[in-house]
């Protein structure tokens, strides 16, 4: 995706906020997901793939290992079948780990954040601890 190419980013969740909050509940979960993380950045690496490319409307989101995963998914067939494999397995522990309300939050947060409606205020409270846990 060149600059002229760019789309803004869109969210169905804010993993960001689940993926913390698991974090802190459950340290072992940090395991199971950085290996994860890591290969989805060196995919992206390997695919030239730049998160910055994707415009955002809420500045916290900006350069979120998502827009990796959505470029991926268009550019990387392994990435694909890597995925279909490993998704549901993350799906069902943050299910366990991260309550459902919590869930609707992070659901709740991202399509605002999508849509551009968060204000600085709303923004900072969210992310507020965030960088010192990831």
């Amino acid at each position: 995706m060149g600059n002229s190419d760019q789309s803004y980013a869109v969210c169905n969740h804010c993993t960001y906020k689940l993926v913390a909050i698991a974090y802190k509940r459950e340290p072992w979960f940090r395991l199971f997901r950085e290996p994860l993380k890591l290969g989805m950045r060196w995919l992206a690496w390997v695919h030239h793939i730049d998160a910055k490319e994707y415009r955002v409307r809420t500045p916290g989101c900006y350069q979120c290992i998502r827009f990796y995963k959505t470029a991926l998914f268009k550019r990387s067939a392994s990435f694909r079948w890597l995925h279909d494999r490993v998704n549901p397995i993350f799906n069902k522990l943050i299910a366990r780990i991260v309550t459902a309300d919590e869930r609707k939050r992070a659901k709740t947060y991202a399509d605002a954040a999508s849509r551009g409606e968060l204000n600085p205020e709303e923004v900072a409270e969210w992310m507020k601890d965030l960088k010192a846990t990831l």
